[in-house]
């Protein structure tokens, strides 16, 4: 959190000082001119995007009649906004660390946007009513889309919150006693692990292009992107299914197989 693109130059430039050569591959998030990727900053509010996308057809819903809260707005809160505004979602609220707006007809997602660049908080958009951020989690909503900061969702407000799916955008969002009581609700979520990966794979592309020293279209890398969360996103669903579990455990199912698999391949090593 609170850092960007020259950030990563710094951490780069450090260690390739120590390494006694320019080590682009060492950090991810860079800027373009110094060997990041096209694609990046965008891809873990894409990669919430697209899990929303697969999980609407998993429950049978469609983005068009999808009203939406978005905790956060940033990288991948703003992002995942704007994103899933294009898709023909209904954002009806969105959040920064001052308050949330909420309009129940819909916000217009780049009007917001373009407030917040130009003022630095949503405070005094004049097209939504202005809450507090304590009740945005309990708005109505179909999908609720937490993306700001960890233990967000606790067993003191999982009882209340009303969407029919949740895409994890942050980084542990629910405990895990928040998370049982929704799946006894019956709400369906997609666990960070498995929405918020879009950040990860991208910066592993921007890795693998470090290293090549070729570098892909911004097309090219979105689409990789859509094929690997589409894929990941189909394996949990059918461990889901076939274990009876929700998709955060399929999730972690399918992860600890593959190091099973891996160590069963492998055999005995030191």
């Amino acid at each position: 959190m609170n850092t960007g693109e020259q950030t990563m130059a710094w951490i780069m430039d450090t260690y390739s000082m120590h390494a006694r050569r320019t080590t682009t591959a060492i950090v991810t998030g860079k800027p373009l001119s110094i060997g990041g990727s096209l694609g990046r900053r965008e891809a873990t509010g894409r990669g919430v995007m697209i899990s929303a996308n697969e999980a609407l057809k998993m429950i049978g819903m469609r983005p068009e009649n999808t009203r939406v809260v978005v905790q956060g707005s940033g990288n991948v809160g703003g992002i995942g906004a704007q994103l899933l505004h294009q898709e023909g979602y209904q954002i009806v609220s969105i959040s920064d660390m001052y308050g949330c707006i909420h309009n129940t007809n819909g916000l217009d997602i780049p009007a917001v946007l373009l407030h917040l660049k130009e003022n630095g908080r949503l405070e005094g958009y004049a097209e939504a009513e202005h809450l507090p951020n304590t009740e945005q989690l309990e708005l109505d909503c179909d999908l609720l889309v937490p993306a700001a900061t960890e233990n967000q969702i606790t067993s003191r407000n999982a009882d209340k919150i009303k969407p029919k799916l949740i895409v994890e955008g942050a980084n542990g969002p629910t405990t895990a006693v928040a998370s049982d009581i929704l799946t006894d609700r019956g709400i369906v979520v997609v666990p960070d692990i498995l929405a918020n990966a879009g950040g990860v794979t991208v910066s592993y592309f921007e890795g693998v292009q470090d290293r090549m020293g070729y570098f892909w279209t911004e097309d090219i890398v979105n689409s990789r992107l859509e094929q690997i969360m589409v894929q990941s996103f189909s394996e949990v669903s059918a461990t889901a299914k076939k274990y009876d579990v929700c998709l955060r455990t399929a999730a972690y199912i399918v992860a600890i197989d593959r190091v099973a698999t891996v160590y069963r391949m492998r055999g005995l090593f030191s």
